[in-house]
């Protein structure tokens, strides 16, 4: 059974999303807490999102799809989807923090829901093409 749950790239694709959700998380809100005195928060986000985009590219080529070779096509169509998905996370976020008033916990909270999504589709239909 868990060895079929393993071979699932469904599965597989849970499993990376749930450490990369953790990490960029963590990450954003340590970035917010160190740098929002002296950094603007979409600029936090912004530095959030370039490192949150190069793990989440290693676990889902690695881990979920498994594909061999074309390691620079493949990120290059990675940061298309992530590009995008960047841009609605910050901008987003920077509403929420800025102008609503949210705190980041809370703001960065809502915008993962929508950017698992996109990111599925987006990975799934053209970084990888995948067959999950």
């Amino acid at each position: 059974m868990i060895k079929n749950l393993l071979n699932s790239s469904k599965f597989r694709y849970l499993i990376a999303g749930g450490w990369n959700t953790v990490f960029g998380y963590s990450l954003g809100v340590i970035l917010f807490i160190l740098l929002t005195d002296s950094v603007h928060t979409a600029f936090i986000a912004f530095i959030c999102n370039l490192i949150s985009m190069a793990m989440s590219f290693i676990t889902y080529k690695v881990f979920v799809f498994r594909t061999k070779g074309n390691w620079i096509k493949e990120y290059f169509k990675a940061c298309i989807v992530y590009g995008n998905v960047a841009i609605i996370s910050i901008v987003v976020i920077w509403v929420l923090v800025d102008l609503v008033g949210l705190n980041i916990w809370i703001s960065q909270a809502l915008t993962i829901f929508v950017t698992v999504v996109i990111s599925y589709f987006g990975h799934k239909k053209f970084t990888f093409k995948a067959r999950v």
